[in-house]
């Protein structure tokens, strides 16, 4: 593993009564604050009341953002930012899930861009070098960007899902209150608990790099915990531990902690955001999708143990049997976590998708370098296999 030096500068108020704290921390930043958040399902569980009440203790001039998209759209960023830019907003609140808290950060970076365009932020043409605070509300457990320093941002123009990047872009204050996850229904429960355990396989467990035994054994604990409380949560969705668990993991299997010393190309989050980008469909249930098809295109001889491991440590995997058929029995058993205990469909052809985009997806997938580098080393010609084997 490579040195590193860890900081995470997230202020986290977690539980049922912290909002109470927000008026305080948001004044701290001005007087003007910019109110994001998605469809309007804050205002059926009474949230949004409850951020205004809490927005008018702290004498905050309050500018209502709302209707972003749940892949969102790098034209809806460039409105908010516009907005900050002519009010001269002081700190941008984000109350939703990731997609809420990703649109956010590109609406505080570009705020303070010379330009007005988002997507210079984020295609290269431009580089962020500061923003506007911004703090978040969590209502849903699955992204962790109320804890790390990006967002994810599609352009419907170009069919392109991309990254924003920026240590600055980390919420300085973020509120986790596992009631306000209650009423997520059960395919979007199943969908971020997906995204949860993609963001570890992806970024640091399967990885041909060495690491340090003890962040490998984390991440174990991390994921065991979703296989845990994932399912406990979409039969009870009340249940206030199954909620609190899935909530805390989200946040720590993205915040850095898990993958310092780390480097690679999130090769299954590079695949299914090219899904995302051209079927706009649930990122987290693209994912489950892709990933097991991914283990099977990728298992020989040197991946083998590592995708047995994970089987033996998140599913009982029988430990004597051969890396060969115990990765095999592995794979086997995280596609009976996805598709049958969470309930998520299979195929991408249920879905109401087809095959005729996916080479250029594949092609768009593999980016400028041509390939994904991380477990093992992936062409579009291997990207394009990988979803024929989604069909």
């Amino acid at each position: 593993m490579n040195d590193f030096i860890f900081s995470n500068t997230t202020k986290v108020y977690f539980g049922k009564d912290q909002l109470q704290h927000l008026n305080e921390e948001i004044k701290q930043f001005g007087k003007k604050v910019l109110f994001v958040y998605g469809g309007g399902s804050i205002k059926k569980i009474g949230l949004y009341e409850k951020v205004m009440s809490e927005l008018k203790k702290a004498d905050m001039i309050v500018y209502d953002f709302g209707g972003v998209e749940p892949n969102p759209h790098h034209t809806t960023v460039n409105k908010g930012a516009a907005l900050c830019k002519k009010e001269n907003i002081d700190v941008v609140l984000a109350v939703g899930g990731g997609s809420t808290i990703d649109a956010s950060k590109a609406i505080a970076a570009t705020a303070k861009y010379k330009g007005d365009n988002c997507w210079d932020l984020i295609d290269g043409t431009a580089f962020a070098t500061t923003n506007l605070p911004i703090v978040a509300v969590l209502t849903l457990a699955a992204t962790g960007s109320e804890m790390d320093i990006g967002g994810v941002i599609s352009n419907v123009e170009l069919n392109e899902k991309q990254p924003i990047f920026g240590t600055t872009l980390r919420p300085s204050v973020s509120f986790l209150d596992p009631t306000n996850t209650f009423s997520v229904n059960t395919y979007q429960t199943a969908s971020g608990s997906v995204d949860i355990m993609s963001h570890i396989f992806d970024v640091a467990y399967f990885s041909k790099n060495d690491q340090m035994d003890m962040l490998l054994r984390v991440q174990e604990e991390v994921l065991k915990t979703v296989v845990k409380f994932a399912p406990e949560a979409i039969a009870k969705p009340d249940d206030y531990e199954a909620r609190a668990n899935l909530m805390w993991a989200s946040s720590w299997a993205l915040n850095g902690f898990l993958f310092e010393g780390m480097t690679q190309a999130a090769t299954c989050h590079s695949i299914e955001h090219e899904l995302s980008a051209f079927y706009n469909i649930t990122h987290g249930h693209g994912l489950a999708i892709v990933t097991p098809r991914w283990l099977t295109y990728i298992l020989d001889e040197n991946t083998a143990p590592k995708i047995k491991r994970m089987g033996e440590k998140l599913f009982n995997v029988d430990s004597s049997l051969s890396e060969m058929e115990g990765a095999k029995a592995a794979i086997k058993a995280l596609e009976k976590f996805f598709f049958e205990t969470l309930g998520l469909k299979s195929r991408l052809s249920e879905l109401g998708i087809n095959d005729e985009k996916f080479a250029l997806m594949a092609k768009k997938a593999c980016g400028k370098a041509g390939k994904l580098e991380a477990f093992t080393t992936l062409t579009p010609e291997d990207v394009e296999k990988i979803f024929r084997m989604c069909l």
